[in-house]
């Protein structure tokens, strides 16, 4: 099975932009709303637009795939995974994983992946 690549550059600007602010919202928000709650609905339209700018697959696939992947990272903090592996000095490993499981996260994740799927509905909309 080949996999369809493409690249888009509205995707991959997007997904810089969010990378941008997912970044901002790490180093300088400290708050108990925006960087535990935004930046994890955030982080799943980041993933979803990383995808789309290399993948050429359908919106409803890879939005499931990045709500997936999100769900077995939380499964992995739930596992300690970061701990496990010995990671737990290694400060790049344990933000990208993450070191603590959250059923918030969860629901987070859950609002940027029909968050993604509005967004991209109401763009299938105004482009007809």
């Amino acid at each position: 099975m080949q996999i369809p690549l493409k690249f888009n550059l509205k995707y991959f600007l997007l997904a810089i932009l969010l990378f941008v602010i997912e970044v901002l919202i790490a180093l300088y928000m400290h708050d108990q709303i925006i960087r535990p709650y935004f930046g994890d609905v955030l982080v799943i339209l980041l993933m979803y637009y990383a995808f789309k700018a290399v993948l050429d697959y359908p919106v409803q696939p890879t939005a499931i795939a990045v709500l997936i992947i999100s769900l077995i990272i939380e499964g992995l903090q739930y596992l300690n995974i970061v701990e496990k592996l010995g990671l737990q000095d290694n400060k790049i490993a344990a933000t990208v994983i993450g070191t603590s499981f959250s059923w918030v996260d969860i629901c987070a994740y859950i609002i940027g992946f029909c968050f993604v799927l509005f967004l991209e509905r109401n763009q299938t909309n105004k482009a007809v």
